[in-house]
C-alpha cells in the first residue's frame, strides 16, 4: 500500500523537508589554521537558537585542546550551513513517488565501507540512524565512529535530492507561467532530478533492499592495517594542499 503523506506530486508539492523522521541539518567542518585541521561531521537541529552554535564551537575547542581561533571558524561554517538550509524552508517541492539509489564509500579510522541501496522517498518516518546501527550489528563492525559517519553520508545525499527537488518544483512553476495557456510542458525539464540520479549513480531506481538482497547488492566492509591507513592519510594531505 502506498503511503499518501509522502512527497508532493507535480500538481501538490509539499513543503521542504528532508525525508527522515527528524529533519535535521548534516554539518560537514574541514577547517585548516597554521598547519592545525579540524575535521567533523554531524547532524544539527535547525530549530535550536543559534546561540548553541557559538557554545558548541567553544566546547569543541576546549574539548579538542584547538587554538582559540578555531572558535570563530567552527561558528561560521556551522552558522553558514544552518542559513542554507533554512533558504530552502517554506518553499515547495515535489518528486512524485519513487526511491533512489545511495552509495556509501567511504573510511572511518581502519573500517573501509562500500555500499549500495535504495531509499524510499516517501517514508517520512524513515530514519538513517537506525539504518547505519543495524547495518553495523549485521556487519559485525565494533567502531562506534562508524554508524554516525554512515548516517551523515546518507543524510547528505538526501538533503542534495531535497534540494534538486525544491529546484524542480521552481522550474516547473517558471515553466508553467511561461506556457501562456499552452499545455506543452517539457517532460525533460520535470524530470531532471531523476535523470540526474540516474547519471550520478549510473543506475535507474528499484526499490529499499531487503535482506534476501545482500547478495545483489552485497556491502563490502574491510579493516585496514596501520600502514595502510598511514599511507592513505599521508595522500588525502597531499590531496588536500
Amino acid at each position: 500500500m502506498k503511503s499518501h503523506s509522502g512527497w508532493g506530486s507535480l500538481k501538490n508539492p509539499v513543503k521542504f523537508k528532508i525525508p527522515t523522521s527528524e529533519n535535521l541539518v548534516p554539518i560537514r567542518l574541514d577547517i585548516e589554521i597554521d598547519g592545525q585541521r579540524f575535521r567533523d561531521a554531524f547532524t544539527w537541529n535547525p530549530n535550536d537558537p543559534d546561540s548553541e552554535v557559538v557554545v558548541f564551537a567553544k566546547r569543541t575547542v576546549k574539548d579538542l585542546k584547538l587554538p582559540p581561533a578555531f572558535v570563530t571558524q567552527i561558528a561560521q561554517s556551522i552558522q553558514s550551513q544552518l542559513t542554507e538550509f533554512r533558504s530552502y524552508e517554506g518553499q515547495d517541492m515535489h518528486t512524485g513517488e519513487r526511491v533512489v539509489p545511495i552509495k556509501l564509500d567511504l573510511r572511518v579510522n581502519h573500517t573501509v565501507i562500500k555500499d549500495h541501496f535504495f531509499w524510499d522517498l516517501n517514508n517520512f518516518e524513515s530514519d538513517p540512524e537506525e539504518f547505519a546501527r543495524t547495518f553495523c550489528k549485521d556487519m559485525g563492525i565494533e567502531d562506534p565512529e562508524v554508524g554516525p559517519a554512515i548516517a551523515i553520508a546518507i543524510r547528505e545525499q538526501l538533503y542534495e535530492i531535497a534540494i534538486q527537488s525544491v529546484a524542480s518544483a521552481r522550474e516547473s512553476r517558471a515553466n508553467k507561467k511561461g506556457r501562456r495557456g499552452t499545455e506543452h510542458l517539457s517532460a525533460s525539464k520535470i524530470g531532471m532530478p531523476a535523470l540526474d540520479l540516474v547519471k550520478l549513480f549510473g543506475i535507474k531506481s528499484s526499490v529499499v533492499r531487503k535482506k534476501r538482497d545482500w547478495d545483489v547488492y552485497e556491502p563490502i566492509v574491510d579493516l585496514l592495517s596501520n600502514e595502510e591507513v598511514d599511507a592513505l592519510e599521508a595522500r588525502e594531505e597531499r590531496i588536500a594542499r
